[in-house]
């Protein structure tokens, strides 16, 4: 009989809220067929073949959250090779074996030693192996079961955020999706009503209502106006176990803003607008401010001013100010208190933003009344034209009136005027005005010849207040008279041939004048009386404005006469007639035959001093070449380089200067006068700084004279100090005593006046220890030291 090794795994009815097992219809051939079942002989591993197993695992449930203070059972392995007499043990592998799952060794006892939580891990793969204690060899294959943990009601619904925020536009309908939240359970939802979740309202009634699958928010209440309430809080309740008694629970806020549309009309708070506007009022200029009120917000209460009717239509305007939405009214013309002194206007605010759909809540405008009272002040004298143009004839006497300016005052009150001329636009005072009655006349003639325009201003102002002045420009055209002879175009002076032939021209003359003619310049031409009978030239008037000199004889001999002077009375035919004579010099000169003027009698008088142009150029260029030769002999000698201050090239010294020249020592008394320090009123009084601009002139200090046998170093003390604190003391600049040396130097003074020794007596070897600056000293007296010694 074939023996069939096999584990048992034994379920404990007495505890079936702890673990469960799927039952066993058969131990030993009551298995699924299509279970596949590896089966090892006892033998030899070559004798594999394919049989039914003759056990099979299934799967365990084990509860969550299991709150006993002992060891949770899980169930029992047992195997039928098991005699009872401990040879067997039990081994079990897998997920959380030995740390969460023990066995045990000799029974095959299962256990949970912790809690255990679905949510962190639902199932356990484990493994299970009956061996040989005593050889250690597996007396069955290595099996596998499952251990799934059964979930229990231990997780409330969590929302996926604490705190919703949503918005839907005001008086919207009932139904009117707002938001959709969710809630998630972590419990199991494949097993039970753990993982059911049912959504319902806790605050938020009656306004909104939630649908209880979907978590769907929606209006409940119609025609909700933000203008009475634009905020509200709603309280969602997330419960699982579909909803019933001891189901657990998680909440959320959701909220909820009503957002603007356009259901109010703007509103006048009052029906009637008084304003006051002075009537020197400029255009353009405000006068008040208006406001139609609106309880909607941003786009929804713009709104737009306008001026629907009145008597200011015309006179007034109004825009709209976009930060504050106020109506500006301006004023578009010029305000006349004594023309009219109150308009009344109809303005008129209307939305710029209308929804259709609330058109039947009535017309989104509104109207006012505004009252404008226009205000008297003083206004300065009004002229009867903008500008004025007189003319003027330039002949008009002295003190003649040309025209008149009239002004008035426009008040009520029509102050008396007095007229004048700005002076700035009349410099030469040409003109006048009477202050009564601004009748305008000249005071110096005029002529149209040297300015045909003047442009003045006048002035008109109030006699009983000057500063309410105006001004008026009047332009002043000077009319021409015939006040100008014609005279030549240019200085006539031409020449004659002495071969000429009678009756050739020789000169065509034209004139001009300066006046105006309205017709046309028609001038004549004629010879003086006193030349018409004598001259040996013609005229010949051509009525073009043009005349033409011809000659009267056949030959001019220049020897006998080298120059004409003919004189040509030129007239012009205005009135009154002006004429004027004027002179054509003509010149006898030598031509060749075809008349080309060879040679003239006016040499001598081009060149009277005999030199050539050649000449005057030589002389020209000599002059120009000496002082070049000054200047480059002064610029040389500037630039002459100065003899070496150090002759030799083997003197290395550094700080030592050769003078050739050497003063005369303590006993050189011309150099300067020790006197003249030691007393000061030697001092030139008038002698003042050179080095710098005297401000003021000061007396200059004096100071008392200095004994004779004061010593010379606080002499020099003194007088340091006195000239340092004295302003008006002069800079000594080229005076230099050299009396006192200073303390500073580490050679100490090398002054013979404060030696007490003479030369012999000196010893020159710390001149060695000095550097090499002073080796060549060091040298020279030393020398002279052994030379003395020798």
């Amino acid at each position: 009989m074939r023996t069939y090794h096999c584990f048992w795994l034994l379920f404990w009815a007495g505890q079936p809220h702890q673990s469960f097992l799927t039952p066993l219809s058969k131990r030993t051939s009551g298995f699924p067929e299509k279970e596949k079942v590896l089966v090892l002989s006892g033998n030899s591993r070559r004798d594999l073949h394919r049989s039914k197993r003759s056990w099979m695992w299934n799967q365990f449930f084990l509860l969550e959250e299991y709150t006993g203070t002992d060891y949770q059972y899980v169930g029992k392995l047992h195997s039928d090779q098991d005699k009872g007499d401990g040879s067997l043990k039990y081994i079990l592998s897998g997920d959380g074996a030995g740390d969460l799952f023990i066995i045990n060794e000799n029974t095959g006892d299962i256990q949970a030693t912790k809690r255990l939580d679905r949510e962190e891990k639902p199932v356990y793969i484990l493994r299970a192996q009956a061996i040989n204690r005593r050889t250690g060899r597996p007396v069955e294959p290595e099996s596998e079961f499952i251990i799934k943990i059964h979930d229990i009601n231990d997780n409330e619904p969590m929302f996926t955020k604490d705190v919703y925020n949503a918005s839907i536009p005001e008086m919207s309908d009932v139904g009117t999706f707002v938001v959709q939240v969710t809630a998630t359970d972590a419990d199991d939802p494949t097993y039970g009503n753990s993982a059911k979740v049912v959504y319902s309202i806790l605050q938020g009634q009656p306004y909104f209502s939630v649908e209880s699958e979907t978590g769907i928010i929606k209006t409940a209440l119609l025609n909700m106006d933000r203008e009475n309430r634009e905020q509200y809080q709603v309280v969602i309740q997330a419960k699982d176990m579909g909803g019933q008694m001891g189901g657990l629970s998680g909440t959320t806020t959701v909220n909820i803003t009503l957002t603007d549309v356009n259901d109010n009309p703007p509103r006048f708070p009052q029906s009637t607008y008084q304003f006051r506007a002075p009537e020197s009022t400029p255009p353009d200029s405000p006068v008040g401010r208006i406001k139609a009120n609106d309880a909607d917000v941003d786009e929804n209460a713009e709104i737009e001013y306008s001026i629907t009717e009145g008597d200011g239509y015309g006179m007034f305007g109004i825009t709209t100010d976009k930060d504050t939405q106020e109506g500006i009214i301006t004023v578009k013309k010029a305000l006349d208190f004594e023309n009219k002194n109150l308009y009344i206007l109809k303005v008129e605010a209307t939305n710029t933003h209308v929804d259709p759909r609330f058109l039947y809540l009535g017309p989104f405008k509104d109207s006012a009344t505004v009252r404008i009272q226009v205000e008297d002040v003083d206004e300065p004298p009004v002229f009867s034209r903008p500008a004025y143009i007189m003319e003027v004839k330039e002949d008009v006497p002295i003190n003649s009136v040309i025209g008149t300016v009239t002004a008035q005052d426009p008040d009520a009150a029509k102050n008396p005027v007095k007229y004048s001329v700005d002076r700035h636009t009349d410099m030469d005072r040409v003109f006048n005005i009477n202050s009564g009655n601004g009748s305008i006349f000249t005071s110096k003639p005029l002529d149209r010849e040297t300015l045909l325009w003047h442009n003045i201003t006048v002035i008109a102002a109030e006699i009983n207040n000057p500063k309410q002045s105006s001004r008026v420009p009047v332009f002043i055209k000077v009319l021409d008279v015939n006040d100008n002879a014609p005279e030549f175009a240019m200085f006539y002076e031409t020449f004659v041939c002495e071969n000429a032939k009678a009756e050739q021209l020789i000169q065509t003359l034209s004139a001009v004048d300066k006046d105006d003619s309205y017709s046309g310049h028609q001038f004549s031409f004629s010879l003086a009386p006193e030349a018409a009978s004598s001259s040996n030239f013609t005229l010949q008037d051509n009525r073009d404005n043009t005349a033409g000199i011809f000659t009267r004889k056949t030959r001019y001999n220049r020897h006998e006469m080298s120059t004409y002077f003919l004189p040509v009375v030129i007239s012009d035919n205005d009135y009154p007639i002006q004429s004027s004579t004027e002179t054509v010099t003509i010149r006898v000169c030598a031509c060749d035959h075809r008349g080309k003027m060879l040679s003239c009698s006016a040499e001598a008088l081009v060149h009277p001093t005999g030199l050539s142009t050649g000449a005057l150029i030589a002389i020209l260029l000599c002059i120009i070449i000496l002082l070049v030769t000054v200047v480059l002999f002064a610029a040389l000698r500037r630039q002459r380089k100065k003899e070496p201050l150090i002759i030799s090239k083997e003197d290395i010294r550094d700080n030592i200067v050769s003078y050739n020249d050497e003063g005369g020592g303590e006993e050189d008394t011309q150099a300067f006068d020790i006197g003249t320090l030691r007393n000061p009123e030697a001092i030139d009084d008038n002698k003042l700084r050179r080095d710098i601009v005297p401000e003021t002139l000061f007396m200059p200090r004096r100071t008392a004279t200095a004994r004779d046998n004061t010593d010379v170093r606080d002499f020099i003390n003194q007088r340091l100090k006195e000239n340092d604190t004295d302003p008006t003391a002069p800079p000594y600049d080229s005076l230099a005593t050299y009396a006192y040396e200073g303390n500073g130097s580490v050679a100490e003074s090398l002054s013979s006046l404060e030696s007490v020794t003479t030369d012999g007596d000196q010893d020159y070897d710390y001149l060695s220890d000095w550097g090499p600056r002073f080796k060549k000293l060091a040298d020279m007296y030393g020398a002279m030291d052994s030379d003395k010694d020798s």
